[in-house]
């Protein structure tokens, strides 16, 4: 596939107004080289005594109008494509989002933010300055010199014309030969960039940790490093150009150099006039600029397509967990009687629907919707979820590792149990409710919801009925409001319920601006158990059939933990839940528990049997029991 594969259709898109500004760029350049026609013949009037005032001032009118010109259709063509440039700019970086929204979680977890965060930015400018700035250089380059030298040649004849031009052959082999370097040259660029802003990025976000070790100096000295590697690769780069403008400019000297002394022979030797000799120089003059920038639009362009290759790197990339057509819930018979198109079991749906209307976004509807069914269409073309879960056999092995994290997992959970899962720290307890919600390859026949494969299931569908609190609590840099609705619309007595059953109403309460309070970055200005209550709370809202607790409350006291489990104990009756915790009081009233170790389910029962069991689960009650004894001694 062709470098511009992911921006071709936005360039066809705005054909036509490329055209048009090209058009404006025409005007400019034409009334351009009529100027040293007009000054040729005003010298050649004033050489033979002809000019009168009443020429002059029709010559000075005919120059300010000119002039006048010239801006106009300067305004216009720079309107025109820089607009249009800027558009496109809109559209790609919206596309990039939209497709890094829809990689799999694991994307992100192998590649580096800052580095991701340098292709949005730094990247995509360089590919917006092809797109504009480079395209008024191309058509200078390409259209003034050749409408230049006819009007040489038309003014002083071919030898002098032929005699300038020639040290210009050198330019070609000059820029040839620079272009070489410069993408090696570029390449290093952005990727020292890329690693300044990760650098940057990690040490803004680990600043408390930072402080807390007393490691701002070692930090500050990792960033100088960095800076130091782009400042070297900027060198190297700013060093070619620095080589290359001056050979450009020098081969353009030369060619005024025989300008000056053949055409001043020529002139002498009554060749040729004064006037079309000053007309000569200025139509050759007017060459400088185009030579000038053939060398800022080849940086730009390779810029342009150094960066655009970066992007595209990511653009190729495949979802690894995404919707297969022929698996599809509702879809399978289709793919089997040949409905489908010819779609290959394994090829993830393309969810990407380009807005023909604005063409500025690619409106992906989810990553999770088949290419027959629409995103509004979505609930009424498949059944509710009613939430039995079931694992038969399951057995998960992380890529590139030998060892399987979970082995042979029987588990079944009816709608309205209540499922615990506790083990030790690394027995596999959060990779198993990962796979749930298929943040992990589920391998084939092994997960059930509702008695149907899990990968048949729309992952869109799937997901809007699970509600999950993970280990770590990820707020946004918002409201309390906008933290707990996350974009759902939903009503402030909605909102407010699921806060009081995640019993954090009455702090939200002693805020001073309530419910609209922001929170920051992460929600650093809140407790770890109020991060995780809120997180609760918006798990809640929505009432989905699955709600997922993965060790959510090891940041609240085990008063505050009890409360809150029975506040949800009303609410789990009416779905099917999953707890993960390490303590036993956070387990005790599930239907029933399940001990991993290393992967395999050790101990399972309720409480009670795995009291009477006297394995792990009761040595690990009585440890706790002990702890809570001594704590309330003190």
């Amino acid at each position: 596939m062709g470098t511009l594969r992911y921006i071709k259709d936005l360039l066809l898109k705005y054909k036509y107004r490329y055209m048009l500004g090209i058009v404006f760029l025409l005007g400019v350049d034409l009334l351009q080289l009529v100027l040293p026609k007009i000054l040729g013949d005003v010298t050649d009037a004033l050489e033979s005594n002809s000019l009168t005032r009443p020429r002059l001032l029709e010559y000075a009118l005919i120059i300010a109008s000119i002039s006048i010109g010239i801006a106009v259709f300067r305004f216009l063509f720079r309107y025109a494509l820089y607009g249009v440039s800027r558009k496109i700019e809109l559209s790609f970086r919206n596309r990039f989002y939209a497709h890094l929204q829809k990689l799999s979680a694991n994307y992100f977890n192998t590649h580096k933010t800052g580095d991701i965060m340098a292709h949005a930015t730094n990247d995509m400018n360089n590919v917006t300055a092809a797109t504009g700035q480079g395209i008024i250089f191309a058509i200078d380059c390409l259209l003034v010199p050749v409408v230049a030298l006819g009007m040489m040649w038309n003014t002083a004849g071919l030898n002098l014309t032929a005699a300038s031009f020639s040290p210009l052959v050198l330019l070609g082999i000059s820029i040839a030969f620079f272009m070489k370097i410069m993408q090696s040259r570029v390449e290093k660029q952005q990727e020292s960039f890329s690693s300044l802003t990760e650098t940057a990025r990690e040490n803004f976000s680990g600043i408390r940790v930072i402080k807390a070790f007393v490691q701002e100096q070692k930090e500050i000295a990792r960033f100088e490093r960095a800076n130091s590697v782009n400042r070297e690769a900027n060198l190297k780069f700013v060093r070619l150009m620095s080589m290359m403008f001056p050979t450009v400019m020098s081969i353009a000297a030369l060619s005024f150099v025989i300008a000056l002394w053949y055409g001043g022979y020529l002139v002498i030797k009554g060749s040729l006039t004064l006037g079309g000799f000053v007309a000569f120089n200025s139509y050759l003059g007017m060459l400088i600029w185009p030579i000038t920038a053939i060398g800022w639009a080849a940086n730009m362009f390779q810029r342009g397509s150094v960066s655009l290759e970066r992007i595209n790197i990511i653009m190729d990339e495949k979802p690894e967990i995404a919707d297969s057509i022929d698996k599809i819930e509702g879809n399978h018979a289709d793919a089997e009687s040949g409905k489908n198109d010819g779609s290959t079991g394994n090829t993830p749906v393309n969810i990407l629907n380009e807005n023909t209307s604005n063409g500025d976004t690619l409106n992906g509807t989810s990553e999770s919707m088949p290419a027959n069914i629409s995103a509004g269409a979505a609930g009424a073309a498949f059944s509710p979820i009613e939430g039995v879960i079931e694992f038969r056999g399951l057995s998960f092995t992380y890529p590139g590792t030998q060892s399987p994290v979970l082995e042979n997992i029987n588990i079944t959970v009816e709608k309205g149990r209540t499922l615990a899962i506790i083990g030790r720290t690394g027995c596999g307890k959060t990779t198993l409710i990962n796979l749930i919600s298929r943040l992990l390859t589920v391998p084939e026949g092994t997960l059930f919801i509702d008695g149907k494969d899990i990968n048949t299931i729309p992952l869109a569908k799937l997901r809007t009925n699970i509600g999950c609190v993970p280990q770590e609590t990820f707020l946004f840099s918002a409201s309390i409001h906008e933290n707990i609705d996350f974009y759902r619309e939903s009503s402030i007595q909605e909102i407010e319920s699921a806060s009081k059953t995640a019993r954090i109403y009455d702090n939200i309460m002693e805020f001073p601006n309530k419910f609209n309070t922001l929170v920051g970055e992460r929600g650093v200005t809140l407790s770890g158990g109020q991060k995780q209550r809120v997180a609760i709370a918006r798990a809640l809202l929505g009432s989905p059939s699955i709600l997922i607790l993965d060790d959510c409350l090891s940041a609240v006291d085990a008063n505050t933990e009890e409360e809150i489990l029975g506040d949800l104990k009303k609410i789990m009756k009416q779905r099917t839940s999953i707890i993960v915790s390490h303590r036993v009081s956070a387990v005790k009233d599930a239907d029933e528990i399940v001990v991993l170790g290393d992967g395999n389910i050790i101990e399972r029962g309720t409480h009670e049997s795995l009291l009477e069991l006297g394995g792990y689960y009761s040595e690990l009650y009585d440890r706790q029991l002990l702890t809570e004894e001594i704590e309330g001694a003190e």
